[in-house]
């Protein structure tokens, strides 16, 4: 942890923030003090140790969602309860990229004018379909119900491939299509191969310099397939054209921050082919500011040599499609999300 003084506040902070983070944790931070009007700070356990971080809300406050937009409190419970999808262990965090979601997505589709929001960010949108997930919306979207391990075979009580929101929608030619969205807020990098770093691979067994094309050729090279019986290889196989660039990369593709949009992607062209839906799409939506995530997705574009069925737009695309409607009770939720996110429009 470190202090950090600024205009004669004291900011108890993680370290090593980059500057954006930095100044959005202090925004946050602000936000938290002067509009919510919580000055306690949050505890986080590391290492069997608890730190208080002023970033993080305390458990005083947790049961009123003080983080979530007012009007949508009430379906964002009702939505929990009906498919009891988990919290994120910092969604009680400031920066919450979970809660950040949220705050984007459900006014707009509770605002009674999602389609004309929507068709802006994705063109081949046409409507919502309200008539299946909730109201044409899912939050964690997995594909599955219960206790099963998911399309993917990575799905337990505590981890798995998910996407952060889903929605059902009709494209122009009457197709129903899904649109698996990942958010990101502050995050100097998507999720890395947790195969990779564990304590557990066997690395003269599980060889992660190995390419691609020799992972397909002999899938328990990778921890994930050989140990955690994960699909992700199986599924890779049946749609390595999709990969179109692979043989560009040296060793396995998906070691660092490219692997979660991998898995993602995944989850997209399975749903695709249990032919529910007609086109599957992922999409990842980011802050304006934050340009630690660029990289990545630029070497996964390059990977999948920019294939329309993945694509990267930043929040702010999103506030300025719904401000340019006019509309009373969005404009309202517009001026809440940029003031609590630092959004310029």
């Amino acid at each position: 942890m470190v202090k950090l003084r600024l205009d004669g506040n004291v900011y108890n902070l993680p370290g090593s923030l980059t500057k954006f983070q930095q100044e959005m944790y202090v925004h946050l931070i602000n936000h938290k003090w002067n509009s919510l009007g919580i000055n306690e700070r949050g505890k986080y356990k590391y290492k069997g140790e608890e730190i208080k971080y002023d970033a993080i809300l305390p458990k005083s406050v947790h049961i009123g969602l003080p983080l979530i937009y007012g009007p949508i409190k009430e379906a964002f419970i009702k939505h929990q309860k009906q498919f009891h999808f988990k919290l994120h262990t910092h969604f009680y965090h400031m920066a919450s990229s979970q809660a950040a979601d949220v705050n984007l997505f459900l006014p707009i589709i509770h605002s009674g004018k999602a389609n004309e929001v929507l068709c802006q960010i994705k063109k081949d949108f046409k409507s919502l379909e309200t008539t299946i997930l909730d109201n044409g919306y899912q939050i964690e979207f997995w594909g599955g119900t219960g206790n099963e391990t998911g399309l993917l075979g990575d799905h337990n009580v505590r981890s798995g491939t998910d996407s952060e929101i889903a929605l059902a929608y009709r494209n122009h030619k009457d197709e129903l299509c899904l649109w698996l969205i990942e958010h990101k807020l502050t995050e100097k990098e998507f999720t890395e191969c947790g195969g990779y770093k564990s304590d557990n691979r066997v690395k003269a067994k599980h060889e992660c310099e190995k390419s691609f094309a020799e992972i397909l050729e002999n899938k328990n090279l990778c921890y994930y397939h050989d140990v955690r019986k994960s699909s992700y290889w199986k599924i890779t196989e049946n749609y390595q054209t999709f990969f179109k660039n692979h043989s560009l990369q040296t060793s396995c593709p998906f070691k660092g921050g490219m692997n979660q949009l991998w898995r993602n992607q995944l989850l997209g062209l399975a749903l695709e082919n249990e032919k529910l839906y007609k086109h599957v799409y992922f999409s990842v939506v980011k802050h304006p500011e934050n340009k630690s995530l660029d990289k990545s997705i630029s070497q996964y574009q390059e990977l999948i040599d920019n294939d329309t069925r993945f694509s990267a737009f930043d929040s702010s695309e999103v506030v300025k499609a719904a401000n340019s409607l006019n509309d009373e009770k969005l404009d309202r939720w517009v001026k809440w999300f940029c003031d609590l996110y630092k959004i310029e429009i």
